[in-house]
């Protein structure tokens, strides 16, 4: 098989270019800009484009799929030429199907926690020895790629993202996958430039749970309101069996330590916060379904550390704790931060989040930050205007984010070293730091950040 690449360098196409390789495909790619650390991943692999660009000769008859990455444009000329040609043109989702389409497929869609939820039932699943494709969307300890695609695998698990599929094909990637089991973590609205309405958005909810397979299931977080109504009106033409979860029986020991209380005996976790406790019983359940009994569960997931930037752990000493964390959106602000809260009950919170998403740095956005801080001690929102004008969005101030998040002690900084000077300045014994971004508050080196820091 050939299979090229339109935009080989991002997170998720580099990753099904090492993947595609592995299997043995004669994988080529191209991309205008190509970083760290696909850069180098693709080199040691040896499909590393000779040159940076867009090069429509590369395209040719026999190239058996080209695959479509959302950082081409419709005018890319790699993709006209591929249509010139008439070669068969996928969507990053569209190939993942196309590869996983005669494999049980579990597809973990939700505003929020579907990373950690993936890896959590890839952990399980490994620890037992089950062999599965995947698709995830963080870079997972003990797993070399975020993209596994094989012949032999019997199960596929896939993150379901409900962002566009490419820049020619305007549908949610999630609708493409077909699961058999389908988890749903919660709904909270995101990606205000694709769904400008919160009905839109949870429409598309809607939509995914009617195309789970005949016969398939629906796993759902029985905690979320919204999820609760999509579940009892979707899927009843697919004769979908449903389960809901909620927050299992746990407790925090003296230490901090949280523990599951199961019918075989407390289990100890590495991981913390009733989000985190909530995604593990979904997880639980997709395992059950696939054929681990609880026990087999419990004895693997004690051992799961998190995913990457999913409350991870920087740095800490007897007195004081750093974590990063993914969190962007209100709803997962909201629960991170109350995650940090209850865990370390007698310490001090000191929050910070970048605004750095087109949703959040949209004015119209805003208002849904409202009260998304509240938990912390101490909270700082970061924005850099440089970012707005750069999305070509309206100028936001600091006054309108005071307003907006409607939050006691909440700082504003629009400078990112001004805002390390402020974390340095501080006496942070007996504090929890939490910095939550999608992006990074424009080059802040957090292992490095955490060795200046004042903890005595």
């Amino acid at each position: 098989m050939r299979v090229h690449l339109i935009a080989i360098g991002g997170s998720a196409m580099h990753n099904m270019a090492l993947a595609l390789h592995e299997k043995g495909f004669i994988v080529t790619g191209s991309d205008d800009e190509i970083n760290e650390p696909s850069k180098s991943r693709l080199k040691n692999a040896g499909i590393l484009p000779e040159q940076i660009g867009w090069f429509p000769e590369k395209l040719v008859q026999g190239i058996d799929a080209v695959i479509l990455g959302m950082h081409a444009r419709e005018d890319n000329p790699e993709l006209i030429r591929a249509k010139e040609l008439g070669l068969k043109i996928y969507s990053y989702p569209e190939y993942i199907y196309e590869a996983t389409k005669d494999k049980i497929r579990v597809v973990i869609g939700g505003s929020h926690g579907k990373t950690t939820i993936t890896a959590m039932i890839l952990h399980v699943l490994n620890f037992h020895k089950k062999d599965t494709d995947f698709l995830v969307g963080a870079q997972l300890e003990g797993f070399k790629t975020m993209v596994k695609l094989t012949n032999e695998a019997p199960i596929a698990i896939i993150e379901g993202d409900e962002y566009l599929a490419s820049p020619i094909d305007r549908r949610p990637k999630f609708h493409l996958y077909k699961p058999n089991i389908a988890i749903l973590s919660g709904i909270a609205w995101d990606h205000i430039n694709v769904f400008p309405t919160f009905e839109n958005y949870v429409n598309q909810f809607e939509i995914f749970v009617n195309l789970i397979e005949p016969n398939g299931s629906l796993i759902y977080c029985n905690e979320d309101l919204e999820l609760q109504k999509v579940a009892s009106k979707s899927g009843m033409a697919n004769h979908i069996t449903k389960e809901a979860y909620s927050i299992p029986n746990h407790y925090i020991n003296a230490n901090g330590v949280t523990f599951l209380k199961t019918e075989k005996g407390d289990v100890p976790l590495q991981i913390f916060g009733n989000h985190n406790l909530m995604n593990l019983n979904g997880a639980r359940l997709v395992c059950n379904k696939l054929g681990l009994t609880n026990e087999q569960f419990y004895e693997a997931i004690q051992n799961f550390k998190g995913a990457a930037k999913r409350l991870e752990l920087v740095s800490k000493t007897d007195n004081f704790n750093f974590y990063k964390d993914f969190a962007h959106s209100p709803s997962k602000l909201k629960a991170t931060t109350q995650a940090v809260k209850q865990q370390f009950t007698n310490r001090h919170i000191l929050a910070c989040m970048e605004l750095h998403t087109f949703s959040s740095l949209n004015e119209a956005f805003l208002a849904e930050y409202k009260g998304s801080m509240k938990d912390a001690d101490e909270a700082i929102v970061y924005f850099n205007p440089h970012t707005i004008a750069h999305k070509k969005l309206k100028e936001i101030t600091t006054e309108q984010v005071l307003q907006y998040f409607d939050t006691p002690n909440l700082k504003v900084y629009t400078n990112s070293q001004e805002l390390v000077s402020y974390l340095k300045s501080k006496s942070l014994a007996n504090s929890v730091l939490l910095m939550m971004s999608s992006g990074n508050f424009d080059g802040i080196d957090f292992n490095e950040l955490s060795t200046q820091l004042n903890t005595n």
